[in-house]
């Protein structure tokens, strides 16, 4: 019998092609972009081209052109699980935007 390994978020992140942004800088500069918005753009970008290359995938599966299905299902699932972490990102946003305007000064 195989053993199950456990595995933290990191490393699971780490092996898989889906890359956890890491953020150095959150504070922004007056003159430009801040590191923040800089790394959202990127980010929101790649899952862009994972949609991209999902609905590539999908239209070629039912036009009967993809060969390998299994890429197809893996292009699927990255699409999926890029598009959760994209939303609870979203959420996490929006929840600490209204913590602040809740904040008294």
């Amino acid at each position: 019998m195989e053993e199950i390994k456990k595995v933290g978020l990191s490393q699971a992140l780490q092996s898989s092609s889906i890359k956890a942004p890491s953020v150095t800088s959150i504070s922004g500069t007056s003159g430009g972009e801040g590191e923040f918005t800089k790394l959202l753009k990127k980010s929101i970008n790649e899952l862009n081209q994972v949609q991209e290359t999902s609905d590539k995938a999908l239209a070629d599966m039912a036009s009967g052109q993809l060969k390998d299905i299994h890429q197809a299902a893996i292009a699927i699932g990255k699409a999926e699980t890029s598009m959760k972490l994209m939303l609870e990102v979203r959420n996490k946003a929006l929840s600490a935007y209204k913590e602040i305007l809740r904040t008294q000064v």
